[in-house]
This record gives C-alpha cells, structure tokens and sequence, in this order.
C-alpha cells in the first residue's frame, strides 16, 4: 500500500471549543491508482490533504488516526523528516495554483531552489533541470524567462 489513512481525525481549537474539521476519514491508494477527493465547500477536503501532506496550519492538529505512506507513520514524523518526502515521494496540487509561486522573486530562482531542496545538484544543473521544465510546458524562450 503506497498510502493509508484510518480513522483520520483534525481538529482546531477556538474560543468556544474545538471544530471537528475533519472526523474519522479513511482511504488507502495504491501505487499508479488515483484517488480524488470530492465534496462541498468546507467538507474538510483540502484540511483532509493538508493533514497528510504535513502542511496543517497551527493550531490546526492530527487528533486521531493513522497515516502510513509506504509503511512509513506519518502522524508522528518532525518536520524535517516531512521535508525530505515532499516534493520527491509525495506532492500536493493546491487548489489555487497563483499562491503557489511568489511574484517578488523570479521564477526561475524558485525552481532552482525546489530541485535543490530536494536532490543533491549545483546551481548550474537545476538551472538546466528548470530551463527544460519551462521548455516542456510551453514556456516561449524559457531561458530568458528563468
């Protein structure tokens, strides 16, 4: 099993008490299957996401359950231990795509920067890694537009 969730439950503390944001959600997705996640706005699609990608905002909280992502538990792994999954062995796609580059910074030091988060190459070959990554989606003259 690539992925298994049992039982996932995600909580945010308010002032009145606790939001029950997601409550006992259980799916597995095999390696090569895809799994989509449908529901009305605030059904706790993207917190569900959220919860297994690690990328739960404070003072939001995995209250019970288990994730497991190729036999590996995610509830209770550290941050860095998270970083070192995401982006090579499992991404996310957010819902509104914009926030995901920041327009102060050059968008070709963005994707050098990710690659370099994540594999171990010289600013010169994520520089090409990013370069061809522009090129295969289209981007006109992605040299230029590095």
């Amino acid at each position: 099993m690539l992925l298994s969730v049992k039982n996932l439950s995600t909580e945010f503390p308010v002032k009145k008490g606790i939001v029950k944001a997601v409550e006992d959600v259980s799916f597995d997705v095999d390696a090569g299957e895809i799994l989509a996640i449908v529901g009305e706005s605030g059904s706790g699609k993207s917190v569900t996401s959220l919860s297994v990608m690690g990328l739960l905002a404070e003072p939001g909280h995995v209250a019970g359950g288990s994730m497991e992502f190729e036999g590996k538990d995610l509830v209770h792994l550290s941050e860095r231990e998270y970083r070192a999954l995401r982006g090579n062995d499992m991404a996310m796609i957010f819902q509104e795509p914009m926030t995901s580059l920041n327009p102060v910074y050059r968008v070709g030091k963005q994707i050098v920067e990710a690659i370099r988060t994540h594999e171990n190459v010289s600013k010169k070959e994520a520089r090409e890694r990013a370069i061809d990554m522009l090129r295969k989606v289209g981007i006109p003259s992605p040299e230029k537009r590095i």
